[in-house]
């Protein structure tokens, strides 16, 4: 790895509920998740844009994955401010357990509960 790349490529959010996952976050990015199986796993994966270098992910139910607000934390992006998508995650069902904070000159961020009981971090610049 270098300075040049993505220092995440792939990042998978464990659940235990994958429709109830995929409604949450859905309504929270107002986005739509493209839903698959493989490998015995059952996958809703986030929008993305092939040989577009930019990093993505799935949220991932199997018998490896399980969800935890204790496990490796991942900032999805919140711009153009973090704001829009956090005034969604009570109502889509989560728990916001850290409020729009400024970060220095690094912008802002914030922490919630999704429905499944991960803790994720949103990252905005304004």
């Amino acid at each position: 790895m270098t300075n040049k790349e993505n220092s995440l490529n792939w990042f998978e959010i464990s659940v235990t509920d994958i429709q109830r996952a995929t409604r949450f976050y859905e309504k929270v990015f107002r986005i739509k998740m493209e839903p698959q199986e493989m490998m015995e796993m059952k996958m809703a994966f986030f929008p993305w844009a092939p040989g577009s270098g930019k990093a993505t992910g799935a949220l991932v139910h199997s018998n490896a994955h399980k969800p935890s607000a204790d496990g490796a934390k991942i900032y999805l992006n919140g711009n153009p401010d973090l704001s829009d998508a956090l005034s969604r995650v009570e109502s889509a069902g989560g728990k916001i357990t850290l409020p729009k904070t400024k970060i220095g000159e690094f912008g802002y961020m914030a922490f919630f509960i999704d429905s499944e009981g991960n803790s994720v971090g949103l990252h905005s610049n304004s």
